[in-house]
């Protein structure tokens, strides 16, 4: 007997989904969640009201009703809520999602490097070799398998009721999440072509791979905590601990305050050059979006957005300096720890991710050196900003490092201003992949909460 081919997907059949067969990628690039806001819902509704569902993930649910939730999924993926519906159902239809993946949420290249770390590696060092494999992945696909096995984590630890062992939710789950046996992964794999037809007997390799899936998701339920965290031997992991014990001298302080001029300077001409050396990029409509090289030796570009805000520049201006951040939404606390200057000051303020109950980013914390200009008469309106650092300031969170950024304030009239903002800043625990694709979109989306927050006052004076 001969397999048949497998059927290729025609490109209307992927542009028509929103949700079921779409890249990880789509969600982080218009969330910054790790999964589509319907499919985190679909989860945080199974974990709050569902896990003492006795074969939860095991028992199948109704083909009809599952399609239906499929369907409701893609006509509002934002707004869909899961009240009343069958537990079963809602986990099939979870479960439907990683399936349908154009690839498994371990990625197509590291698929089997997962596979290989449960074959052929003692126990004793799965867990390093998988911490390190889980380094390699995108972005994308790291943050999602770490909500999803927190959100099986939490199945398992409810096993006194709904009898779902570790071992019992991977032999369930193993094959969708790995995408063993099926015809997209035959496509992606190079060895596939060099299978011998078995005549109904099960291949050697498969069962193999199925055997290795399903230990390597126990042990990663098992060990989710750790999983995401850097292996004992990565290089810097034993300097971590070692505390600063250098007091901030007076030339350090004097040097960052030359940078920061200096990294003024050259945002307010590069503000002014609209051509040279810019890469005009895709973006929210209504927002002028660019990137450059810098040329420096540090891989990340410099990217510049624009904006039209319905606010007068001294008000936006004001927004800017003492309202920092506030309208995203996502601001944990933010403080004044010095003021140098009558225009300059050290500030700080932390970021904290949406929390959907399935484990969350730690927050980014941002340690700035600032100058602004507020004095029309003496020259543009700005706010330009750098990382410093201050031993003694404990951390909270990932530090984020700043290089350079500036918001300049441009008046178009009595009630209408340009906002332009200017910035190029690790964020840190992201590739330079990520950086390439994402950061430019999340500059963007803040200049458009800048310009949206003007609007809803405007709306509720009316």
């Amino acid at each position: 007997t001969v397999p048949k081919p497998p059927r290729k997907t025609k490109l209307s059949e992927v542009r028509g989904r929103r949700v079921f067969g779409g890249p990880l990628l789509h969600s982080i690039q218009h969330t910054d969640d790790p999964l589509p806001p319907s499919i985190l819902r679909a989860m945080v509704y199974l974990r709050r009201e569902c896990l003492d569902q006795v074969g939860l993930f095991r028992k199948s649910g109704v083909k009809s009703r599952i399609q239906y939730l499929r369907d409701m999924v893609e006509a509002d993926p934002e707004g869909v809520s899961f009240e009343g519906q069958s537990a079963f159902d809602v986990a099939d239809m979870v479960k439907q999602y990683f399936r349908d993946l154009p690839e498994p949420v371990f990625s197509g290249r590291l698929c089997e490097t997962f596979l290989h770390i449960y074959q052929y590696l003692p126990q004793e060092e799965q867990t390093a070799a998988a911490q390190a494999a889980i380094l390699l992945l995108p972005d994308e696909n790291r943050e999602a398998l770490r909500a999803l096995l927190l959100f099986l984590r939490d199945v398992v630890s409810m096993v006194t009721e709904n009898q779902m062992t570790p071992a019992n939710l991977a032999v369930c789950l193993a094959p969708s999440l790995f995408h063993l046996n099926t015809p997209r992964r035959e496509r992606t794999t190079a060895r596939s072509s060099h299978r011998k037809c078995s005549l109904g007997r099960p291949d050697p390799r498969d069962l193999s791979e199925n055997l290795a899936a399903t230990q390597g998701l126990v042990h990663m339920v098992t060990e989710a905590d750790r999983l995401f965290q850097l292996p004992e031997f990565w290089p810097g992991q034993a300097l971590a601990s070692i505390s600063k014990e250098s007091l901030w001298a007076e030339e350090e302080e004097q040097e960052e305050s030359l940078r920061l001029e200096q990294s003024t300077q050259l945002l307010l001409r590069e503000a002014r050059v609209r051509t040279r050396g810019w890469e005009s990029s895709s973006g929210p409509e209504h927002v002028d979006l660019a990137s450059k090289k810098v040329g420096d030796g540090c891989p990340l570009r410099l990217w510049r957005g624009s904006v039209e805000v319905d606010a007068p520049h001294g008000d936006l201006h004001r927004r800017l300096l003492r309202e920092h951040r506030l309208w995203e939404g996502n601001l944990q606390k933010a403080a004044v720890l010095q003021t140098l200057a009558k225009d300059t000051e050290v500030y700080r303020y932390l970021l904290q991710s949406r929390d959907h109950g399935l484990g969350h980013r730690p927050p980014q914390e941002y340690l700035l050196l600032r100058r602004w200009q507020c004095d029309q008469a003496s020259g543009p309106l700005y706010l330009s900003s750098v990382s410093t650092e201050r031993p003694e300031v404990a951390g909270e969170g990932v530090r984020a490092q700043v290089l350079s950024c500036l918001y300049l304030v441009e008046p178009l009239g009595a009630r209408r201003s340009r906002l332009t903002h200017l910035c190029r800043a690790d964020p840190r625990g992201r590739t330079q992949d990520w950086h390439q694709r994402r950061a430019g979109q999340l500059l963007a989306c803040g200049l458009l909460a800048v310009r949206d927050s003007f609007r809803l006052e405007n709306r509720e004076k009316i």
